[in-house]
């Protein structure tokens, strides 16, 4: 009784029920919030502090950014059913303000993002320029990993969240993780644009994986694997996090010798063979299930899907 009282208690201010219907929104830095809500950062900390004590919302820092999203679903979904039973269908004047000024706010997140890429595009085109179609990748992946539900979908090295953009819709749950805040603020305004609620983003590293052991079903590590000073060691650590029977994609350049990809382009490894990809993924307890080749470039694109062990080992398909 005591901690259902400190809930009540917690909910009984309107900024903190603002601050709870804004989340249910999307997630949020605490100056948006600030933002939004026209107040102080200082206060808005204050009663956000509040709700995390309480198991309503939860704190992410990214950089020198601090995000705020809803807490557990088991905690949360009470008081949204509360809140939607009572609610006369009318929605108060705080609340339409609110949602104009969240409209301002996923604007600003909008604009930011066209800026970075019309800076970056010229570095980005270069590199998609030497291999077959972006398009070609993401359809071979969808064949790869098919069209059945998943439970959850980790994205390792999200980026700006295409992944999670194509296979998210499929996934009950969807985390992906990146080091930079910066691509992770433009993976937020893809996933609000495509409604994808359910998928998480948080600040992470790639050796580090802010999940439980066995609790992933799909993993995916999309043209990150050449960056990896450690390549194995991010194989074993998306194995850590995949449940018996689970999946791997790994999508990346097979073994080439442009070096120069290595001084412009900060890439730690020239490609990989498939005896690297599959030897890695032994060692950590992956099966080999399927290969695939994608040519039409200066470098070709190679798909390595692998299994945790604790279901029948599946013999490798070349394609």
């Amino acid at each position: 009784m005591n901690r259902t009282a400190d809930i009540f208690q917690a909910l009984a201010d309107p900024t903190r029920l603002r601050v709870l219907a804004l989340l249910r929104s999307m997630e949020l830095s605490v100056g948006e919030l600030a933002q939004v809500l026209g107040q102080s950062q200082p206060r808005v900390s204050r009663h956000v502090k509040i709700l995390c004590d309480m198991g309503l919302a939860e704190r992410r820092k990214e950089g020198s950014w601090v995000f705020v999203a809803l807490g557990a679903a088991d905690r949360v979904a009470p008081v949204f059913a509360a809140i939607d039973a009572w609610s006369d269908g009318v929605p108060d004047p705080w609340t339409l303000a609110d949602s104009a000024r969240l409209a301002a706010v996923r604007a600003d997140r909008a604009a930011a993002a066209a800026e970075w890429f019309e800076a970056n595009a010229a570095q980005w085109d270069a590199i998609r320029g030497l291999h077959v179609a972006e398009s070609e990748v993401e359809a071979a992946m969808a064949r790869v990993l098919g069209d059945a539900r998943v439970g959850q979908l980790i994205d390792i090295g999200t980026g700006t969240g295409r992944m999670l953009e194509l296979f998210a819709p499929s996934a009950e749950r969807a985390l992906g993780i990146d080091r930079s805040s910066e691509m992770l603020r433009l993976a937020r305004v893809k996933l609000a644009e495509r409604g994808l609620a359910h998928a998480e983003l948080r600040q992470a590293d790639l050796y580090a994986l802010p999940m439980a052991d066995a609790a992933a079903d799909v993993a995916i590590v999309h043209h990150v694997l050449h960056f990896a000073q450690q390549p194995g060691a991010a194989i074993a650590e998306a194995a850590r996090v995949l449940a018996p029977g689970g999946r791997l994609l790994i999508v990346d350049f097979a073994a080439h010798e442009r070096e120069e990809l290595r001084t412009r382009d900060n890439h730690a490894r020239l490609g990989f063979s498939d005896e690297q990809i599959l030897g890695w993924g032994d060692a950590a307890g992956l099966a080999p299930v399927r290969t695939e080749t994608l040519e039409g470039g200066e470098l070709t694109v190679q798909l390595w899907l692998l299994r945790k062990r604790g279901a029948a080992r599946l013999e490798v398909q070349a394609a």
